[in-house]
């Protein structure tokens, strides 16, 4: 993270409940959206772990594995890009599973997966919902921001989005908080305006950490961990998020 950001952040953070309001956090300037899993719909992916001749189910486990190292490199102050953390972790995850084709052929393919995820039944119609609340629309991804706009355009709706952000800009993955001063500093926006939009509990409570509003998004109807910073707001679709800003 540059020198810039650094000060940003420590100016920028302080120690918020927002939740202390029996009214919740107030209207936000900004929507900071999480975009793997929150806005795209990774559940083809394990089609693509079926097609090389791979179990299905171990989507589910890879995709946690990228996110364990790449919060581990960000634990030790160090950082690498999404892409090359999920690529080498086919390579360890799949070494030795009976494949129908290369090793190397097996993670293009899955790779690719990514070039063509939908977008949530629900995410068209909330994010529209949204914009007519006036409010601006960022996204912040530990992915890169080209999957991003690829997602959006097939979806028709990268227009809705002021810009769309990654952690490799920022040197560090969420949840850590330089991850969100970095999307806060670029949108010249306070934490206190800010909330982020996430269907992950760790990136929750991040965001919180970091002074920032939050809302979950359930899509799941599992519970939420206790030992995480509870939400402001819990959601179980963005048309309902809007329904309850509005």
């Amino acid at each position: 993270m540059n020198d810039m950001s650094r000060a940003f952040l420590d100016q920028s953070l302080p120690s918020v409940d927002h939740a202390a309001s029996p009214d919740g956090p107030r209207l936000p300037r900004l929507l900071i959206f999480d975009v793997n899993e929150t806005l795209s719909d990774m559940s083809p992916m394990a089609g693509h772990f079926a097609n090389v001749g791979a179990p299905a189910h171990f989507a589910t486990s890879w995709f946690a594995g990228v996110l364990r190292d790449g919060f581990a490199l960000t634990s030790v102050d160090a950082s690498d890009s999404f892409a090359r953390i999920a690529a080498e972790s086919l390579r360890g995850g799949l070494h030795g599973v009976p494949l129908n084709r290369g090793l190397e052929e097996a993670v293009s393919h899955i790779m690719h997966g990514f070039s063509g995820l939908p977008v949530h039944a629900d995410v068209p119609d909330g994010i529209r919902a949204l914009s007519d609340l006036g409010i601006r629309l960022v996204t912040l991804s530990n992915g890169s921001a080209s999957v991003a706009e690829a997602l959006f355009d097939r979806a028709g709706i990268r227009h809705y989005f002021e810009c769309l952000l990654t952690v490799e800009d920022a040197g560090r993955w969420k949840p850590a908080p330089e991850a969100y001063a970095y999307a806060l500093q670029q949108c010249g926006v306070d934490p206190e305006d800010a909330m982020l939009v996430a269907v992950h509990p760790w990136d929750t409570d991040g965001a919180s950490r970091a002074g920032l509003a939050t809302a979950w998004l359930n899509r799941t109807g599992g519970p939420y961990p206790a030992y995480f910073t509870a939400p402001d707001l819990r959601t179980s679709s963005l048309s309902d998020l809007a329904d309850q800003l509005r």
